[in-house]
């Protein structure tokens, strides 16, 4: 579990990370470099779940070896399915991290969201439903094995 205190913000005590795979972890349906690092690290300390539509059918071979609890969706309200499932989670103890339209809700539920942009962007309900927004993910796995940089960011 990671536990901070944020002025303004509120304690986290996040157990569960959520994560989607195209757009956030891997571009074009590859992982991106040094992101199997940044998750074993992270599943030392959290449950590490990744929900994906899989669009390139590649997200269960690229996520081999990684400590990690993996569910493809299936089409339509994807939205609305990774939001049941970080409810399922616990929501105040979940951190989720997407770039999609599909993203937008589970962001907006979990204790802390956050949007990132890479190659293919990110939807602008996603950005306004984050509570942090990153250009690259290994900057936003690192916010959780850094929490200061979460206070330094989310403090009022």
């Amino acid at each position: 579990m990671i536990q901070t205190a944020i002025p303004g913000f509120g304690q986290l005590e996040i157990a569960h990370l959520v994560l989607d795979f195209n757009g956030t972890l891997a571009v074009d349906g590859q992982l991106l470099p040094g992101v199997k690092e940044h998750l074993a690290d992270l599943s030392r300390e959290l449950t590490v779940h990744v929900l994906t539509a899989d669009t390139f059918g590649t997200a269960r071979s690229q996520l081999e070896g990684v400590a990690c609890r993996f569910a493809a969706l299936p089409p339509g309200d994807q939205d609305l399915g990774k939001d049941r499932y970080v409810q399922q989670l616990g929501a105040a103890q979940t951190a989720c991290i997407g770039n999609g339209r599909n993203d937008r809700r589970m962001l907006e539920s979990a204790a802390l969201g956050i949007a990132v942009i890479l190659a293919e962007g990110a939807a602008v309900e996603t950005l306004l439903a984050a509570d942090i927004v990153c250009t690259d993910i290994r900057n936003a796995l690192a916010l959780l094995t850094h929490p200061l940089r979460l206070t330094a960011s989310l403090r009022s």
